[in-house]
């Protein structure tokens, strides 16, 4: 069974920072890619950013130059480093890993952009 726990959510003011954290535990033998989404309340759930195992990076248009997503050492985690956060950046962020038997999500981390 295959586990990825996200940390690292939390409130902040908006210009504000925060680093999202998800590791991937269980019977993984290999993870293709990596990435986030986030669900905002009453919106579909859309992509945020994704990284292959080769260290392609893609984000969505409304978070470039804001985000930047990466991978650890060990390859089975990946970060979200958030910079200048907007009001419009709340939401529940959930991370993703790419395995040999489909795709897997993570329970989601809240982040709130408010003053």
């Amino acid at each position: 069974q295959v586990q990825l726990v996200e940390s690292g959510g939390g409130l902040v003011q908006p210009g504000g920072s925060l680093r999202l954290s998800c590791a991937a535990s269980g019977s993984i033998f290999s993870i293709y890619a990596m990435g986030w989404y986030r669900q905002a309340s009453g919106k579909q759930r859309e992509s945020v950013a994704a990284i292959s195992s080769g260290g392609s990076t893609k984000y969505a248009d409304s978070v470039k130059g804001r985000f930047t997503i990466s991978r650890g050492n060990a390859k089975n985690t990946v970060y979200l480093q958030m910079n200048s956060l907007k009001p419009e950046d709340t939401a529940v962020y959930y991370c993703t890993a790419d395995l040999d038997d489909g795709r897997h999500w993570g329970q989601g981390t809240q982040v709130t952009v408010s003053s």
